[in-house]
Parts: structure tokens; sequence; C-alpha cells
């Protein structure tokens, strides 16, 4: 249960990390989204690709028969295209509320459907930390484009399709591998298209490559292997935790400003994480 812990706490940050850095990138226009997600996808393809070559396993890699699938390929795939144009439509606060209300929703339905059901404390525990979560955002929150809605929506519901998905892999390492790779000739015309637009400056190709190669590839496969020790609620409601996580960042990286009333939520949101997750095992 240790590990589960640690490989989690180690994946959230991952996602965070992701995050600021698509924030980063789109924001400032250093790249259009094709590109972003294009390299993204690649960028996580290669490294991950150099890490089944390079490790020493009793099973040899056939590249013909890759672990994932082409469902968790498509799903990565809808996931990242989906998020990186929502963001041009979307403030950060109100694309992270849409989109992991997306994901809650999608994977604690699913598990709800496979006869999981939540105790008095996990109940508890997700109330708190959901309530704690809109009560932060509530104030800047305005009314968000319909468009931008919609994908984010979309991207929510892949990457909580993708997460349960997950939960079946032998090996995470090569599962997630086989997913970027097969995502490949999918993210190529993407970067094609952004090429032809001049959409990739200098720093979007490198925060793009960052964002593909350490926070999207490595931090799956953290994901990957957490999952292996939670539930489908317990993976959706930590998974709460990412904005907060973020919003740290915003502060320490893109010097956004960090009031009393977040100080506040983030304490309930965690709080209500650990609460919840106190008492479940697999």
């Amino acid at each position: 249960m240790t590990a589960t812990i640690w490989l989690t706490v180690a994946a959230m940050i991952a996602f965070a990390g992701n995050s600021l850095l698509a924030r980063l990138a789109l924001a400032d226009g250093a790249i259009d989204a094709a590109g972003f997600t294009g390299l993204r996808l690649l960028s996580g393809a290669l490294v991950l690709a150099f890490i089944l070559l390079k490790a020493r396993t009793d099973t040899p890699v056939r590249w013909r028969t890759l672990e994932g699938s082409w469902a968790s390929a498509l799903a990565l795939f809808v996931y990242a295209l989906a998020f990186s144009l929502a963001y041009l439509k979307l403030g950060a606060a109100v694309g992270a509320l849409i989109l992991f209300a997306a994901v809650q929703a999608s994977m604690i339905g699913w598990g709800l459907i496979r006869g999981e059901r939540p105790g008095t404390r996990e109940t508890l525990g997700l109330v708190v930390a959901a309530g704690a979560f809109v009560w932060w955002l509530v104030p800047g929150l305005t009314r968000p484009d319909p468009l931008g809605t919609a994908l984010m929506i979309v991207s929510g519901i892949a990457w909580g399709v993708y997460s349960l998905r997950g939960r079946g892999a032998a090996d995470a390492t090569r599962a997630t591998a086989g997913n970027f790779i097969r995502t490949v000739p999918l993210a190529l015309p993407l970067v094609a298209l952004s090429l032809f637009q001049a959409g990739i400056g200098g720093a979007g190709f490198l925060i793009a490559i960052v964002s593909g190669a350490v926070t999207s590839g490595l931090g799956y496969v953290l994901w990957y292997r957490a999952l292996k020790g939670l539930t489908a609620l317990s993976a959706a409601i930590v998974q709460l935790s990412v904005p907060i996580i973020a919003a740290l960042g915003g502060v320490l990286f893109l010097s956004e400003d960090l009031g009393l009333r977040f100080v506040i939520a983030a304490g309930l949101v965690l709080g209500g994480i650990a609460f919840a997750l106190s008492t479940r095992r697999r």
C-alpha cells in the first residue's frame, strides 16, 4: 500500500506539471494546439520506446505485439487533443473544474456499474474534497465557452477511459509505451499541419517535448503502476489533488497569486482525499 501511495503522489505531481506546461505554451502562443499535442505524443512515444529497448527483461520487445491496445491509444489521443484545444477557449480554473468533473463522473460511474460501493468515510471524504474544490473555483467562474466546455468534457471522459483500462495492465511501462507508440500515426499529421501553419516556435517546441517525454510518458507509467492498488473510485478521488498542486506550481514558477481562500480549500481537498482513502484497500 505504501508503494501505491508514493506512486500516486508522483503521478499527481507529473499531471500537475503537465497542466502547467500546457498553460505556459498555449496561453503565450508559443505553439498551437495541434503542434503541442503531436509533439507531446511523439516525444512520449520516443522516450518510452527507448526505455523498452534498454530494459533488461526476460521478455524481448516485439513491436508487432506491443502491450497496451488501440482502444487505449485512441483514448489517449482524444484526451490530449481535446485538452489542448479546450485550453484555447477556457480559462485555467474553469477548464480544471470541467476536466476533473468529467474524469470523476466517468470513473466513479464505471466503478458503481462494476459493483464498487463507497463506504461512509469514502463518501464523506469525496463530498468534502469536491465541495472545497468547487468553493475555491466559484469566485472566478464566468459563463464558459460552449465549444471549450464540450472539448474539455470529451478530454475528461477520454482520460477516465484511459485510466480505467490501465488498471488491468500487467506491465505498466510496456502498456504505456505501447499506447504512446500507437498514437504516432495520429500525431504525425498534427505536427505536419502545425509546421505548415508556422505554429511551432522554439520555446513551444521545448515545452511540448518536456511535456511528452517527462510529465506525460514517464508520468503515465507511474500512474499505471499506481492504478493496480486503487479502485476506480479511489483513482477518481485522488485526481482532485491535481488542480491544487498545479496552483501551487503556478505560484512558484508562473508568479501567480496565492490567496487565503486557496490555502483553506487546498487543506480541505487534501484532507478529504486522505480521509476517503484512509480505510480503502484493493
